[in-house]
């Protein structure tokens, strides 16, 4: 396993209790699509992590891979003018994962962290295990809880 996805594993055994069954392919699952076909799943049950940054603060949107994050919607939701994509390097540095595998936990900062409603309406989704190749299967509601975010339309 690779040494990213074997640290998000670890961290999210002793965090919350998880022990979870990550997948790594290595072809990569950089777009919603990729994992999807990777896992033989909808798009829709691909869970992204998206980071943005609102106001000088960074905020973690789980959204579906059939969804695209609205900004301005996204802005309103959280109650500032306006929000954009938060840089690599930031993201990497106070989140402590690169872009292509933020999972929607276990991250360096206390972040909020915010969920794409439609996600709920699937049994199992599958989201990013700290690599661009690597994916761990959870359901919704679970991730929800554990994530402690808020389901928004997106």
């Amino acid at each position: 396993m690779h040494r990213r996805a074997a640290d998000f594993t670890s961290q999210a055994r002793e965090r919350y209790g998880l022990d979870l069954s990550v997948e790594e392919f290595p072809e990569g699952t950089k777009t919603a699509a990729d994992a999807a076909e990777a896992v033989g799943c909808d798009v829709g049950q691909i869970a992204s992590s998206l980071v943005f940054e609102a106001d000088g603060d960074l905020v973690v949107v789980v959204t579906s891979g059939s969804n695209r994050v609205d900004e301005s919607r996204l802005a309103g939701h959280i109650g500032v003018e306006a929000v954009e994509m938060a840089d690599p390097e930031t993201i990497s540095e106070i989140i402590g994962w690169s872009i292509g595998g933020v999972p929607p936990l276990c991250h360096e900062a206390d972040v909020p962290v915010f969920l794409d409603e439609s996600l709920l309406g699937y049994e199992r989704v599958w989201a990013a295990a700290g690599t661009p190749t690597a994916v761990f299967p959870i359901g919704p509601e679970k991730l929800r809880r554990i994530a402690g975010a808020t389901p928004i339309e997106v």
